[in-house]
């Protein structure tokens, strides 16, 4: 009931409200459209923010299609309060920014050659024709400035009925670039989308080609997956969560998903906790993952702390119970829900209600505050610089050691002995 509700607001708001009536954007067509007649249609909305709109979701990227070439559009924008940045001139991309907005424009084209990877084009003025070379249907649907669509493709047929489907051969069009491979996961897992067994057969026969993309690619795809709200549709579909598994070996626990998403209610499941959970083991296993795709050091110093928790965790069994409230003050009360989310996912033994009781005592543990600083040191004799860090870790170590007490005595004595 209350999803309805909220689909009806959306409705509502998308009727009275829609995105496109934004003056900055129609500033932007109207820029655009300057020195050619009207019923030349120099600029069209195009992709996942005509998709989102129809689908009355929130809309965070806007992407246009134009039949001007990237020299053009930063003509007409040289001495407008929009800040233009070459993205990607090699394909006719610039992006547009201001306060408000960041758009992405890209001249219409034809793929003339293609290798898998890279692929050279022609720029044109058909709007049919760049139809044809995009990837999904759902993907060639265009928007005017007015609202006023055009669908060669038949996308919002497909977009109603969450099927996902490549335009022409697939075969074909997985050829043109092996990362559509991935991108049709994405989009089936979005829209919980059953492909057709044409589409699944050409996603097997072309896995090989995933070897010619550059793993950055590869990555970014896969953090785009992870951030879907329902990932865990990927269970439902025994076809896609094989290709997943050919695609990404180094993911041995989606079997921990079904257990996971029995508690999401009681944490925030984002893209990094989901490589945790379908990485994590006593072996070390995400170590070669985020080697193979250069993960940056926050993914990698999210893996290595977990890593190192869950180990903790098997080899002390006090680690929830008498040394609880030291690893709340080292890790913090998130990361140990997290750790409890973890092990839940990866015992088979671990109840809900185990989970449950370990959550609640995390929640109401106490919490300790280390209150001695390096002015205070330096006020009691420590000479500034690299020993008062010395100094300081060696008072808090055993101020929790001792249950988060320590006597003027102790630190009195630890001070002297490091002067001495």
């Amino acid at each position: 009931m209350l999803n309805q509700s909220l689909n009806f607001i959306k409705k509502i708001k998308n009727s009275f409200f829609p995105f496109y009536r934004n003056k900055e954007l129609k500033f932007v067509f109207d820029t655009l459209q300057k020195g050619f007649p009207k019923e030349t249609v120099v600029a069209r909305f195009v992709g996942g923010c005509v998709r989102k709109f129809l689908k009355y979701e929130k809309i965070d990227d806007i992407d246009i299609a134009t039949i001007l070439n990237s020299n053009e559009i930063k003509n007409k924008f040289n001495n407008t309060k929009f800040k233009l940045i070459d993205t990607g001139i090699k394909h006719g991309t610039v992006t547009l920014i201001s306060d408000q907005l960041k758009l992405e424009l890209t001249t219409l084209r034809k793929d003339v050659e293609t290798d898998g990877r890279h692929a050279e084009v022609e720029y044109i003025n058909d709007w049919q024709l760049d139809s044809e070379r995009r990837d999904f249907t759902i993907n060639a649907i265009y928007m005017d400035i007015n609202g006023k669509i055009f669908d060669p493709q038949s996308g919002i047929f497909d977009l109603k009925n969450n099927n996902v489907k490549f335009i022409g051969d697939p075969n074909l069009r997985i050829q043109e670039d092996y990362l559509r491979i991935i991108r049709l996961l994405r989009f089936a897992i979005q829209y919980d989308s059953s492909n057709d067994k044409t589409t699944i057969d050409a996603l097997k026969l072309n896995l090989s080609g995933i070897k010619k993309i550059s793993k950055e690619r590869i990555l970014n795809e896969l953090l785009k997956i992870l951030n879907l709200k329902n990932f865990d549709n990927i269970l439902k579909h025994e076809n896609k969560k094989k290709i997943f598994s050919l695609v990404f070996p180094e993911f041995k626990y989606l079997g921990r998903l079904e257990k996971l998403y029995k508690v999401k209610e009681f944490i925030n499941i984002n893209q990094y906790f989901l490589l945790v959970i379908l990485l994590i083991d006593q072996n070390n296993n995400h170590e070669y993952f985020a080697y193979k795709y250069n993960v940056s050091n926050k993914i990698k110093k999210e893996l290595e702390l977990f890593n190192q928790l869950f180990l903790q965790s098997l080899k002390n069994k006090n680690f929830f119970e008498k040394d609880i409230e030291k690893n709340i003050y080292l890790y913090g009360k998130k990361q140990l829900i997290y750790l409890n989310t973890l092990i839940f996912t990866e015992n088979i033994n671990f109840k809900i209600a185990d989970f449950l009781r370990l959550n609640k005592a995390i929640l109401e543990a106490k919490t300790h505050k280390f209150t001695i600083d390096g002015e205070y040191l330096v006020s009691k004799g420590v000479k500034e610089g690299p020993l008062v860090g010395k100094v300081l870790k060696e008072i808090e170590s055993q101020w929790i050691e001792n249950g988060f007490e320590i006597s003027k005595d102790s630190i009195k004595k630890i001070i002297k002995f490091n002067l001495d």
